[in-house]
């Protein structure tokens, strides 16, 4: 497999759990640099993913570094699962659940016609342990220590929200949406909604634009492929 690395390439990853993107970055790029004999390369992501999800992650080198808007800008797809019945800080796993709640009133009707109501353009509110940045400062950075975070709702949209399993207290989706969308705060909105609680236990991104998690390689076949 032969690469330019310099004139550009975009690379498909498939980023493993616990990893953040720019752990991938940053292996990446050693590989790259080992490949092109120490070479410096630019080398960057369009669109991060959370250490606790895994999927198509797209790097960009050298002169192609320029369609990473582009390439953001587009866009995503996501599969994953809510847990309902509790709560967390981060809206996802990163925290302890807390705030348990019995599920009884909660039926399956009830929550397909959720989805449908998330569905379109919202205002949505990012999480406070979130990147976003608060006069100058990253939201989570403050939420750590104690501080008050005021962020300001964001215009989204879902163009598609489909449940696709419901087995209490999980329910598994799938959803197509605008850049900037946190599927986190989309899981604490839906367990609002639901009056029960809910935040995110498993998070996958599939695509963005036209490209594909399919397409993309793992950390082991990148590895291969940059050695050869």
């Amino acid at each position: 497999m032969s690469f330019n690395f310099t004139e550009g390439e975009v690379l498909l990853v498939d980023k493993p759990l616990e990893w953040t993107s720019f752990d991938v970055v940053k292996k990446l790029k050693w590989l790259i640099q080992k490949k092109e004999g120490k070479k410096k390369i630019k080398l960057g992501h369009a669109g991060t993913l959370d250490p606790l999800a895994s999927g198509l992650l797209i790097l960009c080198s050298g002169k192609f570094t320029k369609k990473i808007s582009e390439i953001q800008n587009q866009e995503k797809e996501y599969t994953g699962q809510f847990f309902l019945g509790a709560t967390t800080p981060t809206y996802d796993l990163e925290s302890e659940p807390e705030n348990f709640k019995e599920l009884d009133s909660v039926k399956e009707e009830l929550i397909r016609q959720t989805a449908l109501e998330m569905t379109g353009k919202l205002a949505q509110m990012p999480p406070i342990f979130s990147a976003k940045k608060v006069k100058g400062v990253r939201a989570y950075e403050l939420a750590r220590r104690g501080e008050e975070v005021e962020l300001q709702p964001k215009e989204i949209e879902i163009y598609e929200f489909e449940i696709t399993d419901v087995a209490l207290p999980l329910i598994s989706f799938r959803i197509r949406c605008s850049k900037g969308t946190y599927i986190r705060s989309i899981a604490h909105d839906f367990g609002q909604s639901l009056g029960c609680g809910a935040y995110l236990k498993e998070l996958r991104r599939t695509r963005i634009g036209e490209y594909k998690v399919e397409d993309a390689q793992d950390i082991p076949q990148w590895e291969e492929a940059l050695s050869s």
